[in-house]
């Protein structure tokens, strides 16, 4: 833990004021300041305070710079030209990566987010010196906002801490030249408190988006620490955390996303609802649902590397490597809200993308999807080339090109259709840090952990997601495909089933994949795709299969957590322990 002492004296005085990035809420060129300076003027004080939002995570395609998701690590998707990270969390390689300081998902989200933290902890620690604005009306530097959004990032920065490596060391102050820096783990729980322990303050100190108006839109308010504070329990509350099923522990995740969805009881805070469409969740400046999103304009196709990850080289992609699999693929239901394998679905092995569930045809791009003013082909065919028979293919396959897709599927969530080469258009491509329809999820499940059977708001919050899916209603008490009287066991699965479906490609499933232990279900069976056959009548034919094994997966329990990165290990001097099996 040695390098926290640069990150903490010297990483705050010299890089984040001349030449930190400009991306998020920071309003003009840096300037090198001494740190007295800096505290002793608010319009530096608010300049060093709005760069901690550059030490988040901002971008869901951010692995191996710009080429892996966390989907791809999961039953999600796969990737026909994985590089670094996706390879290393697929095969389970993540102690043996010989760059493991550089993996992404370890080694850089651990500098991330304690570099963000050392801003945090030295706002909070000055912040009582910086003098009030020169205007009171509008201040430059409001000290009530700005320590709420200090205890929420923090808060934020530990809790993606503790969801990949468990407990971790607590810095909870500034560090002088001779201060003892090699500092040992916190348990899950202790750190876990000191979350909880910041956000309980955060929300007495932020406002609404309404109070903050446009110009701070996306900026942490009440609701999101709320938000935050409902994942953070019920991620304490999940087996991986909670090994003895302590049911208190479920009611405490359940009542906080009850608190997110009371909305304006008297309390000055917001009121959110699922927006009427799900197709365009990650594509709208704003929305009922939205607690909180990372703030940017219309994106290019080269702002989000949709050329270079999600396009199909057919629609002059560079590599279309974000591959749904059949896994995924299989989960979606019916439109009557029935699952594929329930013989009284209506589904039809041999017109498989016929009279789906609506958030199929949101988030997959399938063989003979009408797109971009043409067909999706990802097909294999016979022709005759001077008289001899010939295997051709579609223009978005090619079973000897890595760039296109392994399993016949694009991703349409990460590829809207706006985004073409030719003739291209920009639109916005959210990251979502907090939305309603999760704390409706988070909700439902800790509610019918705690019950021991689901009750009606259980079955009331999935009526609503499912509802606004496009599900039809059908029979039953609840209807939407939910069986009547579940338990809780049947309950549960509905539940991580949901999950699966409307959080899809969200930066959810991988973690919660991990949080309930179940890699050995998802992770560690075959990963499949489609193969897909033009007849000659111009009809098609369909036939699961399974991939090769350089797109199969394994698992091992240790992988429910990751492995403290190696050099941390090796600068404490042995203070550092590292989780289980990773030694």
């Amino acid at each position: 833990m040695r390098n926290y002492k640069r990150y903490i004296v010297i990483f705050l005085l010299t890089l984040c004021f001349v030449s930190c990035k400009k991306d998020f809420l920071e309003r003009t060129p840096g300037v090198a300041l001494t740190e007295d300076e800096i505290f002793a003027d608010p319009a530096q004080a608010a300049r060093f305070a709005d760069n901690a939002y550059n030490y988040l995570i901002t971008k869901y395609v951010r692995l191996n710079d710009h080429r892996g998701t966390v989907s791809q690590a999961s039953d999600e998707a796969v990737s026909g030209n994985s590089e670094g990270t996706v390879t290393s969390l697929n095969r389970g390689l993540y102690h043996e990566h010989s760059t493991q300081a550089s993996l992404n998902e370890i080694g850089d989200v651990w500098r991330l987010m304690y570099r963000g933290i050392a801003i945090h902890v030295k706002m909070l620690s000055r912040i009582a010196e910086v003098p009030p604005s020169p205007n009171a009306t509008v201040p430059i530097f409001d000290h009530k906002r700005v320590e709420g959004e200090m205890r929420f990032l923090r808060a934020l920065s530990y809790f993606e801490l503790t969801k990949r490596f468990g407990g971790v060391p607590i810095i909870d102050k500034v560090y002088g030249p001779l201060d003892e820096l090699n500092l040992p783990r916190s348990t899950y729980a202790q750190v876990t408190k000191y979350i909880l322990d910041d956000l309980d303050i955060a929300i007495t100190k932020l406002g609404t988006d309404t109070e903050y108006g446009t110009a701070n839109y996306g900026r942490p308010t009440i609701g999101a620490a709320l938000a935050l504070k409902a994942r953070v329990l019920l991620y304490a509350a999940s087996p991986l955390n909670n090994p003895t099923n302590d049911i208190a522990k479920w009611k405490l995740a359940a009542d906080a996303a009850a608190e997110v969805m009371k909305g304006d009881a008297g309390l000055a805070r917001q009121t959110y609802a699922l927006q009427a469409t799900y197709g365009d969740i990650l594509n709208v400046p704003n929305s009922s649902e939205y607690i909180m999103i990372r703030i940017k304009g219309n994106t290019p196709l080269a702002g989000e590397m949709m050329q270079d990850f999600s396009m199909s080289p057919g629609s002059g992609g560079a590599q279309g490597q974000m591959n749904p699999t059949q896994n995924h693929v299989d989960m979606y239901e019916m439109a009557n809200g029935k699952a594929i394998t329930d013989p009284t679905s209506g589904y039809n092995p041999a017109t498989p993308y016929v009279g789906r569930e609506p958030r199929f045809y949101n988030n997959i791009i399938y063989n003979d999807l009408p797109w971009q003013g043409r067909r999706i082909q990802v097909y294999s065919t016979i022709t005759n080339v001077n008289g001899v028979p010939t295997t051709t293919y579609g223009l978005d396959w090619n079973p000897g090109n890595i760039t296109y897709t392994a399993t016949r599927y694009y991703c349409k969530k990460y590829w809207p259709e706006v985004y073409r080469t030719v003739g291209g258009s920009t639109t916005l491509l959210n990251y979502i840090y907090f939305r309603y329809a999760e704390i409706l999820l988070n909700y439902a499940e800790a509610q019918n952990e705690f019950l021991g059977a689901p009750d009606a708001s259980v079955y009331n919050a999935l009526v609503a997601i499912r509802a606004r899916a496009g599900i039809t209603k059908g029979a039953g008490i609840y209807g939407y495909g939910l069986k009547d009287n579940m338990t809780t066991a049947e309950m549960r699965e509905v539940i991580r089933h949901e999950r699966a479906i409307e959080l899809s490609f969200e930066d959810h499933r991988w973690y919660d994949i991990m949080r309930w232990k179940i890699g050995s279900t998802t992770i560690a069976v075959p990963m499949k795709g489609m193969d897909v056959f033009r007849n000659a009548n111009g009809t098609f034919t369909y036939n699961v299969i399974t991939l090769g094994s350089g797109f199969q997966k394994v698992w091992n329990e240790r992988q429910n957590l990751y492995p403290i990165p190696r050099t941390e290990i090796y600068k404490s001097k042995g203070v550092l322990t590292q989780n289980p099996g990773w030694e």
